[in-house]
């Protein structure tokens, strides 16, 4: 329980509180419970401090060092923590709804099932921190260093990480649904299963990203780099795909349904298995690219360079391959019935 000598002193200001903290350094402090709420803690020394279960709505603790703090199940709606430190602070289970977070220090911090909707953490450092479970809606990330977080399972609708550092982050079944990722690195990420229904990835880097059996139906990835990514068994039907990166990428018994695809580089891309039906491939980069056994039915392959391209037993019927490029390409098996053919014929 709180300890009321603390208390006291605490409320008497940030001044006479570090005054008092710099002579009692090794007095382990304890304001579990209390309530804090309005309070002005601006730059208040609160290092290891017990805040467990403390009322701090709408406080003022920016500048504030909070590192190694426990915040575990605290009430901090509402409160400002500008450029604070929460340098490994366990605020696990805390409500940060609508707190202000930018440019915090909570690096390796445990945010486990921590509610943060509606949170600004625009630029705040949160590498290596735990975020498994959180309630990430419509939190402002932009900017911020997430590099290497644990934020499996956690929930992700609506934010916005434009252009933040996702690199090695732990995204497993993560709700990225209608997030906003322009311009952020998400190379090497773990996002098996995740949803990106509706996000915007425009010209993100997903460069060698663990994506299997994700869904990024009618996403934005224009411009996108996914050299080397493993898609396979992902949903990218409707997904708009133009211009992106998919050199050597994974696309085995991928869902491409609809996709614009247009101008992409899938060089010696995977898409053993995948569905293609209606993908609109104009002009896009196949050479030597694996689509055996490939469903391409009424895809679209007007100019498309399929240079060595693999189509053995693809299904192209209906597809539009006129001036495609189908030298040295391997069309055992394939059936292209009704297609039109690169000189404009429609084969029978």
């Amino acid at each position: 329980m709180v300890n009321q000598a603390h208390l006291t002193l605490l409320k008497q200001g940030t001044s006479v509180w570090n005054h008092w903290r710099n002579q009692h350094r090794g007095v382990h402090l304890d304001l579990s419970q209390a309530n804090l709420n309005q309070i002005n803690l601006r730059e208040a020394a609160l290092e290891k401090t017990n805040l467990q279960g403390a009322m701090l709505s709408h406080a003022d603790l920016c500048m504030a060092d909070l590192s190694r703090a426990n915040l575990q199940q605290a009430d901090l709606r509402a409160s400002l923590f500008y450029t604070t430190n929460l340098e490994a602070a366990d605020l696990r289970q805390a409500n940060l709804e609508g707190a202000d977070l930018r440019e915090a220090c909570l690096q390796s911090a445990s945010l486990y099932k921590a509610n943060l909707q509606h949170a600004s953490l625009r630029m705040a450092n949160l590498r290596q921190a735990n975020l498994r479970e959180a309630n990430l809606f419509q939190a402002n990330f932009s900017f911020a260093n997430l590099s290497q977080v644990d934020a499996c399972l956690a929930d992700f609708t609506g934010a916005d990480l434009t252009q933040a550092d996702l690199t090695a982050a732990k995204l497993y079944t993560a709700n990225l649904s209608q997030s906003t990722l322009y311009a952020a690195n998400l190379s090497h990420a773990d996002l098996r299963e995740a949803i990106l229904s509706q996000a915007n990835l425009r010209e993100a880097n997903l460069r060698e990203a663990d994506l299997s059996m994700s869904i990024f139906c009618l996403a934005n990835l224009v411009g996108a780099t996914l050299y080397k990514a493993n898609l396979s068994q992902a949903n990218l039907s409707l997904a708009n795909l133009c211009m992106a990166n998919l050199s050597h990428a994974n696309l085995k018994r991928s869902t491409l349904i609809g996709a614009n695809l247009i101008g992409a580089n899938l060089y010696t891309a995977n898409f053993q298995g995948a569905r293609l039906d209606e993908a609109d491939l104009r002009e896009a980069s196949l050479g030597k690219a694996n689509l055996m056994g490939a469903k391409l039915v009424k895809a679209n392959l007007n100019m498309a360079n399929l240079t060595g391209a693999n189509l053995t037993r693809a299904n192209l019927s209906q597809a539009n391959l006129h001036q495609a490029n189908l030298w040295n390409a391997n069309l055992e098996g394939a059936c292209l019935t009704g297609a039109i053919m690169p000189d404009g014929k429609l084969h029978e």
